[in-house]
């Protein structure tokens, strides 16, 4: 059956959990059963009955949701989902222990994928086990297409677009800035992040790929003059305000540079990208960041040795499948600022992009954002030369996915950016 004569357009797999509930929330929200034909996946046909008999209540033109059953551990079920639908978007994590079996499912069909994956460890092995493949497959395997790291990816592709677009050339210095936010977490992103330390602790290769700046990048390719991510607070080159390293950078930077190396270096393989937390001017905003830095690395210090990781699992962190209500996920928001410098013919300029919501960063929004890169992929809304492999938003879908980011909500600028001028 070819990928675009399959029963369903979509299949939002662990539906039942807290980020895949939020994604049939919000699909079944902004569409209907005539712009979409979406079914509902998991393990646990009970939960699956229940949650489409309220989204059916709650929402006009559905009259039903078919429900798919299958388990990670019964690869032939994962199989006879991805052979039915040209889409699967998934939130079952951690994908370390849970998402091998569903890629390969979805290569061998030929169907495209997203997720929401941090995990580094995981999407290293992914693209050295699985990319050929994927490419051979036409499958479209889009990793991180979350808080992690759509924002970031997608904001850097903004501006160098209309770096090339307005100036004829890209920037080599790209500086996301985690400028604020609020929101609460979850068991299933807390077991992520502790499935990243704990391989580290264990495998020589996923130390590597934390350590390595250049880890995503396609096999022969990872090297290259950006230093990584910041560790120490810095007065930032651009804004002249003290900066703290972000905990987002050792992700988001990794994709960023996997998006330039995929697309072929359009941005040169000099471009260098640094995410970081930005503070205030002077003593106070030195003090602020070193405040920030120090906090960071007591929390990395605490994850990265076994016996008070397990504490924090057991005793801290919320088990699986819980997260924040509803109020929190309402009351959140964040805004993520990328500017971009190069120069051209006629002097330097600087381009800046942002993407903010008004809703809590790792579920309100990233359920809108999981959800249209998704849709990107359904219709074909896409502006890739890449038909295939284990790509990144930006490569894989490109400019495209702003428009699907303004269809949810989300605010999406870019412009010309000066210290006293906001985003055109």
């Amino acid at each position: 059956m070819s990928n675009t004569d399959r029963t369903y357009d979509l299949v939002v797999w662990g539906a039942t959990g807290v980020a895949g509930r939020l994604v049939a929330e919000y699909l079944t929200e902004q569409y209907t059963s005539d712009d979409l034909s979406l079914a509902l996946g998991g393990r646990d046909e009970t939960r699956l009955r229940e949650l489409e008999t309220a989204l059916v209540a709650q929402r006009d033109g559905w009259e039903d949701l078919p429900i798919v059953i299958g388990d990670a551990t019964e690869p032939e079920s994962l199989r006879a989902i991805a052979e039915d639908t040209r889409v699967v978007c998934t939130t079952v994590g951690p994908y370390t222990k849970y998402g091998t079996p569903l890629v390969e499912a979805c290569i061998q069909a030929g169907t495209d994928y997203c997720d929401l994956t941090g995990e580094l460890n995981w999407i290293r092995e992914m693209i050295n086990r699985y990319h050929d493949d994927a490419v051979d497959a036409g499958a479209r395997i889009v990793h991180s297409c979350g808080f992690d790291s759509i924002p970031a990816d997608l904001g850097t592709k903004l501006v160098q677009s209309f770096a090339l677009e307005e100036f004829g050339t890209p920037c080599d210095l790209v500086r996301i800035y985690l400028e604020g936010g609020r929101g609460g977490v979850s068991g299933g992103t807390m077991s992520s992040i502790v499935e990243v330390f704990q391989a580290a602790s264990t495998d020589p290769v996923a130390r590597q790929t934390l350590r390595n700046p250049y880890s995503l990048a396609p096999p022969g390719e990872r090297d290259g003059v950006d230093p990584g991510a910041q560790t120490l607070p810095r007065n930032d080159p651009l804004r002249g305000e003290w900066t703290a390293p972000s905990p987002m950078a050792v992700m988001n930077e990794r994709v960023i540079r996997r998006s330039n190396a995929l697309l072929e270096y359009p941005w040169g393989r000099e471009f260098e990208c640094t995410e970081v937390v930005p503070v205030e001017s002077g003593p106070v905003g030195l003090a602020g960041a070193c405040a920030v830095t120090a906090g960071l690395g007591v929390a990395t210090g605490l994850l990265a040795v076994g016996p008070t990781r397990d504490a924090l699992r057991r005793f801290v962190f919320p088990d699986p499948g819980e997260g924040p209500t509803k109020e929190e996920i309402e009351d959140g928001y964040f805004t993520i600022r990328v500017l971009g410098r190069g120069t051209a013919t006629d002097g330097p300029f600087v381009v800046e992009s942002r993407i903010s919501a008004d809703r809590d960063p790792g579920y309100g929004a990233t359920a809108k954002m999981l959800g249209e890169a998704a849709m990107c992929l359904v219709n074909e809304e896409i502006d890739s030369p890449l038909e295939g492999g284990i790509l990144t938003p930006a490569a894989a879908i490109g400019d495209p996915l702003a428009d699907g980011l303004r269809r949810a909500g989300l605010g999406v600028e870019v412009g010309v950016w000066g210290p006293d001028q906001t985003s055109q």
